[in-house]
């Protein structure tokens, strides 16, 4: 069992979320369901018999997912970055999960659930830490810019620097 696990809270929609999720990324599944019983059913404001939790991974990471009610949302405060090695990576996740979400800017993205993402080239991080700041602004200057990231751009920018 993996040690730590982002336990994601939801209003009433957890399992369709995972599935969401377990549809978009590769090795990944649908684990263990558990239903609110009558005393859960009490304290949390749902129906008895209702999902309560879901144990779902994606990409061999470990996730929970909990119906808790209306009361907390998600906010940029937590976001999951997806490290990507080709555009077409990054066009693939950038179109699946803002499918009836947002996008943002900086490779940053809301879902359909409101939770945040951030879908980057994998290069990226080499280029911001190559040890030649001008190549690492001219970057960072050209990912301002953008809302989906583009490698290329990225690329250029950095190459021009």
């Amino acid at each position: 069992m993996q040690k730590i696990i982002p336990n994601l809270w939801f209003d009433s929609n957890a399992e369709e979320a995972a599935r969401f999720y377990a549809a978009i990324f590769k090795d990944s599944k649908i684990g263990a369901i558990s239903r609110f019983g009558e005393e859960g059913a009490k304290v949390s404001g749902q129906k008895a018999g209702s999902v309560m939790t879901v144990a779902f991974s994606l990409n061999g990471q470990d996730f929970l997912a909990l119906n808790g009610g209306p009361i907390f949302k998600f906010s940029e405060a937590i976001s999951f970055v997806v490290y990507c090695d080709s555009q077409s990576e990054i066009d693939y996740y950038w179109e699946k999960l803002t499918e009836g979400g947002q996008e943002v800017q900086c490779g940053w993205l809301k879902d359909k659930f409101g939770l945040s993402w951030q879908i980057v080239p994998t290069e990226l991080a080499k280029m911001m830490q190559s040890g030649n700041p001008e190549k690492s602004r001219k970057a960072m200057e050209a990912l301002l810019k953008m809302v989906k990231l583009d490698i290329g751009k990225l690329k250029a920018a950095y190459d021009s620097g």
